[in-house]
């Protein structure tokens, strides 16, 4: 099976959604994340720096409640952009 190589914008939203983990996680260790989280260390660097941009999904919602973070919210900041969080607060 042959991967399609990733669009600019899939690209771009996993910069996005690294970001947002790494600015979620604040002072704690990436080890400390990555082990409440079920994961390796090193698959939280690969997502958080944009290296493995399209996460699965239960990495994504195992990520959320690590840190916390509400799935919805995730998904309307990573979609569209860092002001997509802000306009989907308001339409909800």
């Amino acid at each position: 099976m042959v991967r399609v190589p990733l669009t600019p914008e899939e690209r771009q939203r996993g910069e996005r959604f690294g970001a947002l983990l790494r600015q979620a996680r604040g002072e704690r260790s990436m080890i400390e994340v990555a082990a409440a989280a079920g994961l390796s260390a090193e698959t939280l660097r690969k997502i958080e720096t944009g290296r493995a941009p399209t996460p699965a999904f239960f990495t994504v919602a195992a990520l959320a409640a690590a840190l916390g973070l509400s799935l919805d919210e995730l998904a309307a900041t990573c979609a569209e952009g860092p002001n997509a969080a802000a306009e989907f607060r308001r339409a909800g």
